[in-house]
Formats: C-alpha cells, sequence, structure tokens
C-alpha cells in the first residue's frame, strides 16, 4: 500500500501452514485507524431508531404509496412517523394477542409496501425475529423456509394468499394465522381456515390486540432476522442477523457519510424498490428512518419504475448495475438519436466535467454550468432530486460508474457486500474519482484480509495481492440457522470467507476480480471463471440475463440466454416477423442474431475465440 491509502495495517500476514493457505495483513479503514467504529450504547435493536425517529420527527412524511384511481397511479399518499407508529403499536399487540412471544417468528412476504415495513416494525417492537420471504426462491423454498423457521404468523400481499394456502397443509404444524397487506376475498379466507390456519384483513388483525404498557426488551445480540438465501443447489441457507449487525450496518453508513459527504437528514427522501427481502434495502431503509426521512414506495411493476421516480423526485436512490445500465443504455439511445451539434455539445460538456473531477473537484464544483444547461435533462429524468447514489449486488461496470458520475449530478459509491455482512462491507468514497472500478476501502466496522488460493493461482503475499476476501468485524451473521456444519465451513479462526475474490489496489481500495465457488474444471483440465464469462455476455444490449454452465465431463460450457423483449421486438418488426415473445425466442433466425451478437460482445471484450464458438453451436 502506498502513502495515500485508505486503509491502515492492523495485523500481519501469515504463512501457509497445517493445510491452510497464505493469508495476507489484515487492514482496516483509514478512518478506523484506532480501532473499529463504536457502536451507540443507547441503541440495542432497529426499533430504537424508529421510536427514536417519532419522538424527534412525528409530523415528518415517513412511507408513501402512489395513490390509484381507476386504474392510474397519481400522486403520492404519505403517512406520517406519527400515524405509522401507531399502526405498527396496534400490529405488535395483535401479535402478542396470538401468543407469539419474544424470539419467536414471523414471515414478511411482497413487494416493497408500506405494510411491509409495519410489519417488520412490529415484530422488531416486540423482539419478534422477522423471515422475509420473496418469489424467486421458488415454492419449494417457500414452504421448506415456512416449516424450517417454524413460522408463527405471515404478512403477506393479498396477491401471494393462494399461492401459500397450495402449500399450508404441509406448514401447519406451527403457523397460526395469514395476515393480508390489505384485503381478503371470503372464498380465499375460507379456503385459509378450513385448513385449520387463521385469515385477516390488514385493518381486522390491527384492532384484535389489547393494549400493551411497556414493550419487551431488546439487547443487541438477539436474533433480529433470519434471511434466506437462494443457493444453485440443496435447500436455502438461513442467515442469522442480530440487532447488533443492523445497528451496526446503520452507524457505519452514517459515520462514513459524515467523515466524506453528508449525512441524510429529515429533509431526503429515499425511493425504495430494490427487494425489502433483502439486507441492501433494509440496511438503507433502516438508516433514513433513523434520519426522520422519508421513504416512497415503487408501484412494483418495471415498466413504471422511472415513472415512479420522476413522479416521488427522492434525494436517495439505490441501484444495482442492471438497473444503472438500463438508465445508461435509456440515455444513450437519446444522445445517439439527437443531432450532430448536441451530440458534439454533449461530449464537451463530459470531457470537460471529467476532467475536473479527475482534477480532484468535488461533484458540485466540477461543471455548475454544463450542469445546468446539459446534464440537468438527465437530473430531471430521476425527478430532479437526487443527490446520493449507491451501487451493490455486483461490480458496476467502470465506463457505467463514470457515466452516471459525470452525468447525473450526483455523488455516487459504490459498494461490496453480502448477506452474510449485513450489506456494505466495502464502499468507494463519495468525491473520490480515482475509486472508479473498485468498491473503495472497507466500511469502518469490519476489518478485511486476502487469503491465497493456490488452485486459482491467486497469492495473497505478492506485490499485488490478490485472494478470497476475508471479513470480521461488527456487521457479521451469527451462523446459518440450524445448520452449524454450514456455518463451519465459512468461518475459519473467526474470519468469514464470502468466496469472492478481490485484489487490492494500491490506494487501500479493493477491487472484486473473481468468485471462488463458481468455477468450473472441464474435462480437459481447464478451470473456467463463469461469472467472467456471464459479465462479459450480460454487456450486450439485446440480453436480459445469461447463464453459464459447466462440469468436469464435458470440453465445453453451455448457456441459457434470456433475451431483451423490446430488443426481439424490434428485430421482428425489423424483419416482418410475427408471434409473441416466447415463439419469436423459439424463431430459428432470431437465435441466430442473438446468438451473432454474442459472439461480436465476446471478441469486443476479449472472451477467448473457443467460448464464442461453443456458444454458437448452443
Amino acid at each position: 500500500m502506498d502513502k495515500t491509502a485508505y486503509t491502515v495495517k492492523v495485523g500481519e500476514a501469515t504463512p501457509a501452514a497445517g493445510g491452510r493457505p497464505a493469508a495476507g495483513p489484515v487492514y482496516r479503514s483509514i478512518y478506523a485507524k484506532d480501532g473499529l467504529m463504536r457502536l451507540p450504547q443507547e441503541i440495542h435493536s432497529p426499533w430504537d431508531f424508529f421510536s427514536g425517529a417519532v419522538k424527534k420527527y412525528p409530523k415528518n412524511r415517513m412511507l408513501g404509496r402512489r395513490q390509484v384511481s381507476d386504474g392510474k397511479a397519481g400522486d403520492y399518499v404519505w403517512q406520517t412517523y406519527e400515524q405509522v407508529y401507531q399502526k405498527v403499536i396496534q400490529i405488535g399487540a395483535a401479535i402478542r394477542g396470538f401468543g407469539v412471544k419474544p424470539g419467536a417468528h414471523c414471515a414478511i412476504y411482497g413487494s416493497n409496501c408500506p405494510e411491509w415495513v409495519m410489519a417488520m416494525q412490529a415484530c422488531n417492537s416486540q423482539g419478534i425475529c422477522y423471515v422475509p420471504l420473496y418469489d424467486t426462491l421458488g415454492q419449494n423454498a417457500v414452504e421448506f423456509i415456512l416449516d424450517h423457521a417454524e413460522i408463527s404468523i405471515a404478512f403477506m400481499q393479498e396477491s401471494k394468499i393462494k399461492s401459500i394456502a397450495s402449500i399450508l397443509p404441509k406448514c401447519t404444524a406451527h403457523i397460526k394465522a395469514i395476515v393480508s397487506f390489505g384485503d381478503v376475498p371470503i372464498e380465499l379466507k375460507r379456503e385459509v381456515e378450513q385448513l385449520g390456519v387463521s385469515c385477516f384483513s390488514w385493518e381486522e388483525f390491527s384492532t384484535m390486540g389489547e393494549d400493551i404498557q411497556e414493550l419487551p426488551k431488546k439487547q443487541k445480540d438477539d436474533i433480529c432476522t433470519i434471511m434466506y438465501t437462494s443457493g444453485t443447489t440443496g435447500e436455502p441457507k438461513g442467515v442469522i442477523i442480530t440487532n447488533r449487525a443492523i445497528v451496526a450496518g446503520v452507524t457505519t453508513t452514517e459515520h462514513l457519510l459524515q467523515l466524506t459527504d453528508k449525512v441524510v437528514d429529515e429533509y431526503d427522501s429515499y425511493f425504495s424498490y430494490l427487494p425489502l427481502a433483502h439486507i441492501f434495502d433494509q440496511v438503507i431503509g433502516n438508516y433514513c428512518i433513523s434520519k426522520g426521512a422519508s421513504i416512497g414506495f415503487w408501484q412494483g411493476d418495471i415498466r413504471y419504475l422511472m415513472e415512479d421516480v420522476q413522479v416521488m423526485k427522492p434525494t436517495i436512490f439505490c441501484g444495482v448495475p442492471r438497473v444503472y445500465d438500463r438508465i445508461y443504455t435509456g440515455i444513450n439511445q437519446k444522445i445517439q438519436s439527437g443531432g450532430l451539434i448536441a451530440k458534439h455539445l454533449f461530449q464537451y460538456a463530459y470531457n470537460y466535467k471529467l476532467g475536473n473531477l479527475m482534477n480532484g473537484f468535488k461533484q458540485h464544483e466540477a461543471s455548475p454550468f454544463f450542469d445546468k444547461i446539459v446534464f440537468s435533462k438527465i437530473k430531471e429524468g430521476l425527478g430532479g432530486r437526487i443527490r446520493l447514489m449507491l451501487s451493490g449486488a455486483a461490480p458496476l461496470p467502470r465506463h457505467i460508474e463514470e457515466f452516471m458520475r459525470v452525468t447525473s449530478c450526483s455523488v455516487l459509491a459504490q459498494g461490496y457486500g453480502l448477506t452474510e455482512s449485513c450489506s456494505g462491507c466495502f464502499t468507494s468514497i463519495a468525491n473520490v474519482i480515482s475509486m472508479i472500478g473498485t468498491v473503495g476501502p472497507p466500511v469502518t466496522a469490519v476489518e478485511a484480509r486476502l487469503e491465497s488460493v493456490p488452485e486459482m493461482g491467486y497469492d495473497a503475499l505478492s506485490s499485488a495481492p490478490r485472494g478470497e476476501i476475508c471479513l470480521r468485524g461488527h456487521t457479521l451473521f451469527s451462523g446459518y440457522y440450524k445448520r452449524p456444519d454450514l456455518t463451519k465451513e465459512v468461518f475459519s479462526d473467526g474470519w468469514f470467507h464470502t468466496g469472492d475474490i478481490g485484489e487490492w489496489q494500491p490506494d487501500g481500495t479493493m477491487k472484486i476480480i473473481d468468485r471462488k465457488k463458481n468455477i468450473f474444471k472441464l474435462s480437459q483440465g481447464e478451470y473456467v471463471a463463469v461469472e467472467v464469462l456471464e459479465s462479459a455476455y450480460a454487456q450486450s444490449q439485446l440480453v436480459a440475463s445469461v447463464w453459464v454452465y459447466g462440469n468436469s465431463f464435458e470440453s465445453f460450457l453451455v448457456a441459457v440466454v434470456v433475451p431483451e423483449k423490446q430488443a426481439i421486438e424490434d428485430w421482428a418488426a425489423l424483419n416482418s416477423k410475427s408471434g409473441d415473445y416466447a415463439e419469436l425466442c423459439s424463431d430459428p433466425k432470431a437465435r441466430r442474431y442473438i446468438q451473432d451478437e454474442l459472439n461480436q460482445t465476446g471478441k469486443k471484450l476479449g472472451v477467448r475465440r473457443r467460448y464464442t464458438d461453443k456458444f454458437s453451436k448452443l
């Protein structure tokens, strides 16, 4: 590390010994050089963030959704912190009234909405662990979780009740009630109740509890939530996250923003659309709640995502690379369809502002003039008020990160984290343009080191240290629920092994370069890291998603490619083809069109020839 490093060494490297690979030095953030960030003594659980905000900002807007009338979505309608608190206390009392005691488990299932957050806070109020469910787990996995987690009450969208009813006969050992986020049709209510499980509408359930004079005390090491992660094989793993981990995730976010940019305050608003069933949105949502900020929810339909953003006008936006890629592609298409003078003006403004950012100017200082006359339209497309953008879940391509930093008129920070690390464990620093392409240094709540992976050629002790990212600190999970065997597999000497391969940069930032577990050894003895291929082919504008697979019994890889619906329909129009999406995907000429595009993308990004050859034969 050089003298400008954003990390400090706090532990020495260890050589390979006893069958264990070598590990590099231990590092902390420069902002935690004297020790990991201390957690606030007065905050014991996320409930303290919410109840504290209610006392400070009772009349502030807290949760909002668009009002739908005659099938059309209008403006956002808001509930205040005080109003939400009253409903949360009612729901919490009803949960206790059903005999569900502190430490028991309730499930939450549905798209992001005010009721999702209120169900979560109701559980928090009573010291009850909440277990998120989500569609991509699959029906069998949902059935497994309801039984494995011993769910007592399941809160869910009305649209989910029918599917849950179909698996209830196998899950009635623990579940006592289903509570809809809205109303429940009488026929559906009867169907559920015939299985011996109570079924209530949201309003009905909220009136069933008795006044509770004193809420249960919470401890930092109590389990806050169990988040099940889907694996490529086997049953879902329940990640145990304590109150301590959530509190640390929120506190380190505040800590870093305070030291490097501008903290969130009661005047900010956050657009929530990333699944609340995942840890990223939960940590950011809890942080916003702790500051008295507003949270507005999307309609749950990707077609209206940007419309929702423009109506709500948030100041904070979180995204994953695929979302930013869609924004980037949409903006570029508009630029390319403009006139020659407009394109030249845009490029001149872009280069001018990028140069100033590279020279150390902050976002708002780099080019106020071009922000106003060139980039303001892009800012308006995001609602006009965005000041902080965050990216996580996967590495953000360098060209997209640079583009968004220059054109959005907003600070953008890219982070890296897992459910097991309670969201972000690395994050780039606001206004430090040199961190493009990295996920920044460790957050102030964790320490990190790399461990060599000899079978992949990664050496944590080399001059350019590469290896598996290992973590320890306040935000780490406490193990996999009822699976001590899996917990033991990922923890060694107090270090959590992420399975991700990182490379320390000279300035102390981390770059994610590979995935340890997602490699295949082909029949000719060649190791292939398929995520590198998936990331390359996913950059094609014709591809919505791509999955690559291989094994030791074959000499080649196979892939499943899902084309972008609009792209395939545009191709059909140009080629006088008719049919729905599924029919077009089956058309041999359409398949050839997609395969040719994949080959061109692979060639452009340096994918070795034999991989593109194999792709073309699928």
